[in-house]
This record gives C-alpha cells, structure tokens and sequence, in this order.
C-alpha cells in the first residue's frame, strides 16, 4: 500500500461492488420459491432481469464500480435432474463477458437459497443432496470462462434457520435433528467444490457469503439474556468461523448439549464473505421457540429500516474483527438498507464505509465492499416493497430510476479509491 493509500485506508485494487441474486431479479417458474410466495404469482419475473441485463449491466459503469456480485439460478440452469439448459448457462456467460470487457471483476454465486423443485422434495438432509450439488457445480466450473473470484454459498445459516429450524422457507421444515444434518451436508459440498474449482482454477479466490449481526442482550443486567445472547453469537456467527479453522463444527442450542461435527473444511476458503446488516436485541422467553425472543432497537439513534432492522454500523466493526482471527482476507459481500428515503441510504452507506476505512486503518485485510442492491428488487418473504436499490423500480412499468444514493455511492468510490 502506498503512502497515500494508507492514509485513505482503502488500497487501489479495492473492490468497490455491487451484490445480486438471481432468483431476486428475475424470478424462475422451476424454483422452489415460486409457489412458496404468492407476490411472486403476480410477478414470476420480478424486475424481467432476464430479457433486461444488458440494460441493468449499463448501470454498474454508471456508478463506475469495478466489481459486480451476482448468482446462478440452478432451476434454470438444470430444470430436470437429466436436462440441461445451455441458453440458461450462455446467458450467464454473457453477463460475464460483459463485465469482463467493461473492467468489472465478476464474482459469482453458485447458490443463493433457491433450489431446483426436483432437488427440494428431498433437499440437504439427504446425503445425496452432496452429489447433486457437486454435478451443478462442476459443470458450472468447467463451463463458464472468465471467473476467478466463487462464492459457494449465500448464508447457509439463514437458509438453515428459515429452511430448517423455522420452517418459513423452503424445505419448510422445523426438526433440530435434520437441521443439524442438512448443514453439515453444506459444508461438505462447500468443502468438495473448492477442490472442484481449484483443480479447474489454480489461482481461484473462494469463499463462502456468511451473514454476520451484532447481538446484545436485552436486558444487559439479566444473566439469562446474557446466557442467550453469547448462545447466538456461538451459534449464528461464530461457529462456522472456527469450522474453517479446526474442521470440526460445535454447536450448542439453548437448554442442549453441544455437540461437535467433523467437516471437511479447514482451511478451505480464500477470502471469507461477510454480509452484515443489523444488530438483534435478544432476550430469555420460555414461551418462544428455543427459549429466545428478539427484537430490533434503535438505540444508537441511526433510525430502523422499512423493514424494522435497526442501523447499527458499529456493528460491522465487531464482526470484522472477529472474522479477522481467520487470517485470510475479508470481504464485504453484502450490506444495504431497504428505505425509500435517499438520504437514509446515504447516511447508511457512509457510516459503514467509514468503519471499514477505520478497521483497514487498523490493519484488517479487508480487500472489498458490495453494496445490497443494485435496483428494487424482491426481498424474501417481503415482496416487492423493501427497497434496497440504488435503482428504484417501477414494478408496473419495470422503469429503472436512479437515485440521488446511486449519484452517492459513485462519490463514494471515487473519493475514497485510486482505481
């Protein structure tokens, strides 16, 4: 880093980005989430991504970012078990070209929580959901040119939580047991397709995207809150950092007893992905599921978002130092705010640009920044109304606006880069 890259704490390859899904944009009528959401009965297409993305791949030289995140949709790719659908894995070809020739890094996602519907009926918990995912994977790999930098998974603990222990996404499943299984079997695919892609890619850079929050008891004087708090922090945070430093998973519901999974892991990753976004208030409540409630607080004053998540973007801080203990260097894979109101974006953007120049400051390798998300889009079990682009999207008209956040974000990157 040059002298004047260290006092601005951002080094000149810094990737300043831009983080996607597929499904998000473009919807898919063979995807689980299809019939999971009836908001996506009236839009299957969402924002028509899929006819749209040269249109939508002209905004990312308008902010003038040299980076762009996005993800494959599996149930366009393989709509059967047996079929293959090759104008599906042309078109994400493209898109890659495309930012290759206008000096954009592609990172790409291979799975971003939807599934094929042959693959849900019987989804993780199955040992040979480790095969299926890996077939996918590898054709991916050998198919598409052009990529270096993989994200094997997107949050393979929400998908867990939701898919598994809440059952509000799919599978729709609410069983401990089989949770614990479908994620060690995450795990073992992550594990086996960095081999994959290695072998394809010797100088591949892959992760996987973990969310990381901030979490505080709710009552800081009260023992069981405190109890909890440090339980899903463990848990929710932490317990796949140390997966990828020793190769054995400990997990510890409240009231159980730990339990520990060797996974195929250690060491297996290049970079380690972290989105972050709030910070939960957590509390003892026997009356809820696992003994836990949880709530959104606005005590620092940022405000909450449309959604209620509270601001908190000293909370980026905490998580980056503890993802730092990995030693590998860290990425921001995602981290957004769904508002209609621009200036709140703006104040979001740079109280948590700020906190990375602070920890780059302070020597964390941290090596780029995506922002959530290019245009509006639709938000898991939120439908269309959370509002995270920098875009904004008539869903009538399917008319992209930009914002005055667009207009900032681009300020952002220029002032603080030496691209």
């Amino acid at each position: 880093m040059t002298p004047r890259e260290r006092a601005k704490g951002f080094p000149s390859d810094f990737l300043w980005g831009i983080a996607t899904s597929a499904f998000q944009l473009e919807g898919s009528l063979n995807a689980d989430w299809a019939s999971w959401d009836k908001t996506l009965n009236e839009k299957p297409d969402v924002t028509n991504h899929y006819d749209l993305y040269k249109e939508d791949l002209r905004l990312l030289k308008d902010l003038g970012v040299n980076s762009y995140r996005f993800s494959l949709e599996w149930s366009r790719i393989q709509p059967e078990e047996d079929v293959w659908d090759y104008d599906a894995i042309a078109h994400y070809q493209e898109i890659i070209d495309i930012l290759l020739e206008n000096n954009i890094e592609p990172m790409v996602t291979i799975h971003h929580f939807t599934h094929p519907l042959w693959f849900i009926k019987k989804a993780w918990h199955d040992d040979a959901s480790i095969e299926k995912f890996l077939t996918y994977t590898k054709k991916m790999v050998s198919m598409l040119t052009g990529v270096r930098y993989w994200i094997t998974f997107n949050e393979p603990y929400v998908l867990i939580l939701g898919g598994y222990l809440e059952g509000c996404m799919p599978p729709g499943i609410r069983d401990v047991s089989l949770a614990v299984k479908a994620l060690k079997n995450i795990l073992v695919c992550h594990g086996q397709a960095y081999d994959v892609i290695h072998s394809h890619i010797p100088d591949a850079m892959v992760s996987v995207a973990h969310n990381m929050a901030a979490f505080n008891p709710w009552h800081r004087w009260n023992p069981a809150d405190k109890l909890i708090s440090r339980i899903a922090r463990h848990f929710y945070n932490n317990s796949l950092l140390d997966a990828f430093s020793t190769g054995t998973l400990r997990l510890q519901f409240p009231f159980k007893k730990a339990m520990e999974i060797s996974v195929p892991i250690k060491d297996k990753i290049d970079f380690f992905g972290v989105n972050y976004y709030t910070r939960m208030h957590l509390r003892f409540n026997p009356f809820k599921k696992m003994g836990i409630e949880l709530r959104h607080r606005d005590i620092g004053g940022y405000g909450l978002t449309d959604m209620g998540w509270e601001i908190h973007p000293q909370g980026l801080e905490r998580v980056l130092k503890r993802a730092a203990r990995l030693n590998v260097p860290l990425i921001i894979t995602e981290n957004g705010i769904a508002t209609r109101d621009d200036q709140k974006k703006i104040r979001f953007m740079k109280k948590h640009i700020d906190v990375i120049e602070r920890c780059l400051k302070q020597g964390i390798d941290i090596r780029g920044y995506f922002y959530w998300s290019l245009i509006d889009n639709y938000e898991w079990l939120q439908g269309l109304d959370a509002c995270f682009g920098l875009y904004s999207v008539n869903f009538d008209t399917l008319e992209r606006k930009s914002t005055n956040a667009a207009a900032y974000y681009s300020y952002l990157i220029k002032s603080r880069s030496s691209f």
